[in-house]
Order: C-alpha cells, then sequence, then structure tokens
C-alpha cells in the first residue's frame, strides 16, 4: 500500500478503545458495523430519484451506496490505498438521508430552520455516532476516525466547532483522507451515471435527448460502430458502462499524476494540500459536469420528479407538525432531553419512504 495511505498504524483510532478483532482489521470491522446497521438495512426502502413504489428497477439509496462502493474500491485499488477504508465511507455516507430523498432533506431543514437546521452529512455522523443502538458499551458504532472523518464531507464552521478533533479540519481549512476523497468523487460517477439509466428507463430521458450529451454521443458513437449490438436498451447500457470506465479511468491516473506531481509522501502531505489530489482532468470534469446540467434540466425538474418533491414536502411537513404536538409518539430511543425539535428531525429522517406515506396517510384521514 502506498506510503500516503490511511493505515492502521496511522489511524486515529476509535474514541472508545476496543481489543483489536484478530480476523479483520479495523476498517473491515467498520464496514461490518455499518452493513449490520439498522439505518443501512432502511436504505433499500429510500428514494434515490424514484420514490421506491415507482417500480422495482430504479436505484434505491441502498442500490445506490453498493455502486458507491464498488467504484470506490476499484479507485482505491488502482491507486494502491486503503480500499477497505473506502468502502466503510461508501456504505455509510448516506445514512442520514431522509425519505424521498434531496426533496426531503430540504423539507426537513426547512422545518428545523429555527433549531439548528437539517444536513444529511451531518445526520450520517449523528447515526453511527449516536442512534444506532447496538453494542453494550457504548452508544452508536463507535467507527474509527478515519471513517467518520470521511462519512462528513461538509460542515459549517459553525457545527466543526461542536465536533471537537472531527471538526478541527474545517476550522484549518485542511484536506481529508485520499481514500474519503475518492469516494466523494466516486459518488459522483454512480449518481451522474445511474440517474442517466434510470431516467432512460423511466421514459423521461430518450435515446435523442441522452446523445444530447456530448459524452455520451461520444461513447453511443464507439458503441454503435461494432455493428454487434441491435437492441437499444443494451446500446445504452454499453454507452453508460463505457462512460463510467472512461471517468474511473481519468480520475484514477489524473490523481497519481498530481499526486506524483507534488511529492506527496504521507497521510500529512495529503492533508496539508491546499485542495483535493483526487480530481478528474479537466476535459473529464467538464464531460461529467454537463451530464449534471442535462439531469438537471430534464430529470430532476421533470414535472414527474416535481410532483414526487411536492408530495415529499408535504409528508415531511405533515410529519413534523404532527410529532411537535405528539411527543409521546416518538419511540423512546429517539427522545433528546429539552430537544424535541431535534428527536422529532432524528425519527423522521430515519424512516423508510413506504413508512413515512403509512404515517401521511393515518394522520390525515
Amino acid at each position: 500500500m502506498n506510503s500516503y495511505a490511511v493505515t492502521e498504524k496511522n489511524s486515529r483510532g476509535r474514541a472508545i478503545a476496543e481489543p483489536k478483532s484478530p480476523l479483520r482489521n479495523d476498517f473491515q470491522r467498520d464496514r461490518d458495523r455499518i452493513i449490520h446497521s439498522a439505518a443501512f438495512r432502511r436504505l433499500m426502502y429510500k428514494t434515490q430519484v424514484f420514490v421506491n413504489h415507482e417500480g422495482d428497477m430504479f436505484r434505491t439509496r441502498l442500490s445506490h451506496s453498493l455502486e458507491v462502493a464498488q467504484i470506490s474500491r476499484g479507485i482505491s485499488r488502482s491507486m494502491d490505498i486503503n480500499e477497505d477504508l473506502a468502502e466503510t465511507i461508501a456504505l455509510a455516507h448516506d445514512l442520514g438521508h431522509t425519505p424521498f430523498g434531496h426533496a426531503g432533506q430540504d423539507a426537513l431543514n426547512q422545518c428545523m430552520k429555527n433549531y439548528g437546521g437539517f444536513e444529511h452529512n451531518l445526520q450520517s455522523l449523528r447515526v453511527v455516532d449516536l442512534l444506532e443502538k447496538r453494542y453494550a458499551n457504548f452508544d452508536g458504532l463507535n467507527l474509527t476516525f478515519e471513517s467518520r472523518e470521511g462519512i462528513l464531507k461538509h460542515c459549517s464552521l459553525k457545527n466543526a466547532r461542536l465536533l471537537g478533533e472531527l471538526g478541527q479540519r474545517f476550522i484549518d481549512k485542511k484536506q481529508t483522507s485520499l481514500e474519503a476523497q475518492v469516494v466523494d468523487l466516486s459518488d459522483a460517477i454512480a449518481y451522474n451515471m445511474h440517474d442517466l439509466d434510470d431516467g432512460y428507463r423511466s421514459n423521461i430521458l430518450d435515446l435523442d435527448s441522452l446523445n444530447e450529451i456530448e459524452f455520451f454521443s461520444e461513447c453511443h458513437d464507439k458503441v454503435v460502430s461494432s455493428g454487434l449490438i441491435k437492441d437499444e436498451q443494451i446500446v445504452v447500457n454499453e454507452t453508460i458502462r463505457l462512460m463510467t470506465y472512461r471517468l474511473i479511468d481519468d480520475v484514477t491516473k489524473a490523481s497519481l499524476e498530481l499526486i506524483k506531481a507534488n511529492k506527496i509522501c504521507d497521510i500529512s502531505d495529503v492533508r496539508n494540500f491546499g485542495k483535493n489530489l483526487v480530481q478528474f482532468s479537466e476535459p473529464f470534469d467538464r464531460k461529467l459536469k454537463a451530464c449534471q446540467k442535462k439531469l438537471r434540466a430534464n430529470l430532476y425538474h421533470h414535472n414527474r420528479i416535481e410532483m414526487m418533491s411536492k408530495k415529499a414536502h408535504s409528508v415531511i411537513e405533515s410529519l413534523f407538525n404532527y410529532y411537535i404536538n405528539k411527543m409521546e409518539q416518538v419511540p423512546d430511543n429517539y427522545l433528546i432531553a429539552n430537544n424535541n425539535q431535534r428527536s422529532i428531525a432524528d425519527y423522521i429522517a430515519g424512516m423508510t419512504d413506504r413508512f413515512a406515506l403509512k404515517i401521511y396517510e393515518k394522520i390525515e384521514k
């Protein structure tokens, strides 16, 4: 493993010391704790773009997290850095997401605007640090510092000051580990590529509109030029597969070149570098941004998605207002002394789409 990778030797360890596992390294142990958590299982029924009941073929938060983990491991392996840590961060990065995707997060943030707000990265950290109740000796999962650091991609200075050592990098303007940086870009690769696929499967995006994206068109022409594929769905599949491969190949090569050019030798060099070292080359950065622009215009703001988003806002707002007046309905393990609003936000954020809709329909009768 390269000298600038995170290892057990340079890890800052766990908040609560535990004996080492004889069977797994610390980061594999973190990964296993995440996989066995209730929050991870609930991702199966949480929206990525399409609400869970829209169809069985669309991505959920769970399938998205698995795709991010797979891409993260591949890039980390090619860069010879810590695959286990990258996989762990990827699997945990969306644990704090609300039901109904970003619309649900926006709605809950609006409900919480006078009570500290709501942000899913911070919520993911709350899940692994506090909300999971599985172990006798501590709340949460007691993950390593590096896993927790990678989960917390963004943080305001106000919140960072409340997080001690974990928040210090935002105050000091330091960088996170390469493994966390890999997950960040793997997330972008995964959601852009699978949203193109889900957009096509939903019939919101057709082949002509996909070919308006220059990067898609380049790869589509390459696939079609083989003359071997006649089925349009398979052509689209192969095109997105080629796009994914080229993005992964580019970010791996560009990042290794940047690391070499800046003589990065160890983890302190990574943290003290003025910007992320895991980056796309400029041409591929432009290609991915063009995909994002197309998805925003033609998928995320499509009437069908907008209608789901409006329903999500109504559901989250109704649930929040209901529990404000019915605190006795909030399970005891979510209750925080003298902070009813945060207790409710924790409870609602942990709901699946279908459970939130079930409660909403019950209280609206």
